[in-house]
């Protein structure tokens, strides 16, 4: 009887492994529903916009103009070395608080450098994030699955499928029940942030994935989250999870 209970539970795990592979090959990065000449721009870093923000990162790494005299190269050295897939793991706990890759920085630049940090969405913050980010591209995202962090995944999960705004409307609504489907005249993505920090044309310069959070909260006329609120720090956790395995693209161009 064990031995028969037994093989069905293997049958079972069989079936819900060969689902989850299979919902895992139909995840879909928004870079397969750009125009050739787009794909083309990011995946060469000579023609990438965002070259610009890593070259001012590369700066930044090596800067000690600082109270603390400390660059970010005297901690972590060569950033290509030292940051590889560093930024496929954010958000995580660090020290008991959530923490995306761009509030990591900015506790490197308080704690160590003993200097103010950088404001959300600030020319040196993004020029940092992206050359950090960079360094993970083609390698595979590996958002956290530690219990401890799980309340804070099954709350950007929550705010994933709430209905908000005015319209009404879900992050899931557009990005689940509606991908593939047009918007005006754009394919709606599967939402995978992939490509983050990213380079997008409307905005003519990099943006961070809280702002493209905000931007779709904004669409559906629902009251913005502040940058670095545990609502969008839990969000940004909830759609890395739901990314894990896919390819780190950073920095990404889009529309």
């Amino acid at each position: 009887m064990i031995k028969k209970q037994l093989a069905q539970l293997g049958v079972l795990f069989f079936f819900f492994a060969v689902a989850l592979l299979a919902y895992a090959d139909q995840r879909q990065s928004a870079t397969a529903l750009m125009t050739p000449s787009n794909q083309a721009m990011q995946n060469d870093m000579s023609l990438n916009p965002a070259l610009f923000w890593m070259m001012d990162g590369e700066a930044l790494w090596g800067d000690r103009s600082n109270p603390a005299g400390k660059a970010c190269a005297d901690c972590h050295q060569d950033v290509k070395q030292s940051m590889k897939s560093v930024a496929a793991t954010f958000p995580k706990r660090v020290n008991g608080k959530l923490l995306n890759l761009e509030g990591q920085i900015n506790q490197c630049r308080t704690s160590r450098q003993q200097s103010p940090a950088f404001a959300y969405e600030s020319k040196n913050l993004l020029s940092l994030s992206t050359l950090v980010a960079y360094q993970s591209r083609g390698l595979p995202i590996t958002a956290s699955t530690d219990p401890v962090i799980e309340p804070d995944y099954r709350k950007g999960q929550s705010l994933y499928f709430q209905r908000m705004g005015q319209l009404n409307l879900s992050c899931a609504q557009c990005h689940d029940d509606r991908a593939g489907l047009k918007l005006a005249s754009s394919t709606i993505p599967q939402g995978h942030p992939t490509a983050y920090p990213i380079y997008r044309i409307e905005w003519q310069g990099v943006g961070s994935l809280q702002r493209r959070l905000r931007s779709c909260v904004s669409a559906v006329r629902a009251e913005h989250y502040a940058y670095g609120s545990p609502e969008l720090l839990a969000l940004e956790l909830y759609l890395m999870r739901r990314a894990n395995g896919m390819q780190v693209e950073s920095p990404g161009v889009r529309p």
